[in-house]
């Protein structure tokens, strides 16, 4: 039985993982709409509404990659940790989410 997340932002419509900054194309970086233009505009979000838009088997696998424990009683896991931020932006003009970590932008875009 799906879950409340689940019956009003199904998988199929969360946005898979993108792309993370250390990794973008140069010539988007500093374009109009870009990466930048993206993180200067961002609105900063709640965990809860970041997790209600993206694809949860990707940031499973992004979490796990960034050293995240899988269980607080296992370590400091992504959700717990207080550096960890999370944004709603637009990347030429559609609509993102972001989360950083480490001065790093992680983003998620597209609908699956």
């Amino acid at each position: 039985m799906p879950t409340e997340t689940e019956t009003h932002f199904p998988k199929r419509s969360r946005m898979k993982f993108y792309n993370s900054c250390t990794s973008w194309p140069p010539e988007d970086v500093e374009a109009e709409g870009g990466l930048c233009d993206m993180v200067a505009n961002a609105m900063s979000i709640s965990r809860r509404t970041f997790m209600k838009h993206v694809n949860r088997d990707d940031l499973s696998v992004l979490e796990r990659q960034l050293g995240g424990a899988s269980h607080p009683k296992r370590g400091l896991t992504i959700a717990g940790d207080y550096h960890v931020a999370y944004y709603r932006s637009r990347l030429h003009d559609e609509r993102v989410y972001f989360m950083t970590h480490s001065a790093i932008e992680y983003v998620f875009r597209g609908r699956g």
